[in-house]
């Protein structure tokens, strides 16, 4: 929160989905592209320097109705991780890459259906494009072929549960939960 108007009890937030800012009557909105937006306590735990000195709080999960809160819980997760400047893609672009940092790029399956090898190796690529991490995240899971080619890849493959609670698959992942982005 920047500020706030006590007159009117409006606060500013931002959407970490779409990164539309906007004064708001309330500490929880629904933003147009989707996303329910929830004002934060501020604390040490979210704070960029203590996550870069290798001091993480615990991860604080966003409950997942829809599948731009699929997005956003994954992107808000990879902040806790110590990516900077993770933005979402909304609506999702052709390339299939709903994540993107500086240091990172993300694929979210928010469907159904277990996210298969293609989408593995796609996101793969992009990460060669720049130097990035590339991380998986999956409602439904990853199937044989997708975990195979991730773990012959490094890649880091995640399950979300509806609570928004990131559960590593693989030996990559859990190496990214207790190292953050050093050495990434």
């Amino acid at each position: 929160m920047r500020h706030r108007t006590w007159a009117a009890s409006w606060t500013e937030l931002t959407c970490h989905a779409c990164g539309r800012v906007g004064h708001w009557p309330q500490a929880e909105f629904d933003c147009s592209c989707g996303v329910t937006v929830r004002l934060a306590a501020g604390s040490a735990e979210t704070d960029p320097a203590r996550v870069a000195a290798g001091e993480r709080g615990p991860f604080r999960p966003l409950t997942i109705r829809t599948a731009h809160d699929a997005v956003a819980c994954a992107a808000q997760f990879l902040r806790w991780l110590g990516f900077t400047d993770v933005r979402t893609a909304a609506p999702r672009p052709r390339a299939g890459v709903d994540l993107r940092g500086p240091a990172v790029v993300g694929l979210v399956n928010a469907a159904t259906e277990p996210t298969g090898a293609e989408d593995v190796e796609t996101l793969w690529l992009h990460s060669l494009v720049e130097p990035t991490t590339a991380v998986a995240f999956s409602l439904a899971g990853f199937d044989r072929g997708a975990r195979a080619k991730a773990d012959a890849l490094r890649l880091p493959l995640f399950v979300l549960d509806l609570t928004g609670t990131p559960q590593p698959v693989n030996d990559a992942a859990d190496a990214l939960v207790r190292r953050g982005t050093r050495e990434a």
